[in-house]
């Protein structure tokens, strides 16, 4: 998958850096109750669009969820253990 194809290249790409900070604050809590709660608690100013195309990034790539109420959820779990489970299940 490429950059183009995620972030469907409407101007330039966020940094890697960018998407890394958005990721980090989102494992630490978990669940933030809207988009702006969660720029609020980054520890850097990101620009709203960059930050609009980190989530639609983040939600295409099954890591995050947004709830009926806009709730910004992580969902995605680097756990070893699952990771061992999901790799030795049974393909249906």
């Amino acid at each position: 998958m490429t950059s183009k194809t995620v972030f469907e290249n409407k101007g330039h790409d966020p940094r890697l850096a960018s998407v890394e900070m958005v990721e980090d604050i989102l494992k630490e809590h978990h669940e933030f109750a809207s988009k702006s709660a969660l720029q609020r608690a980054l520890p850097k100013t990101i620009q709203t669009q960059t930050f609009n195309r980190i989530l639609n990034y983040l939600e295409k790539s099954n890591k995050i969820i947004f709830t009926k109420d806009r709730a910004v959820v992580w969902i995605f779990s680097d756990d070893p253990k699952l990771r061992k489970i999901w790799k030795e299940s049974v393909k249906l």
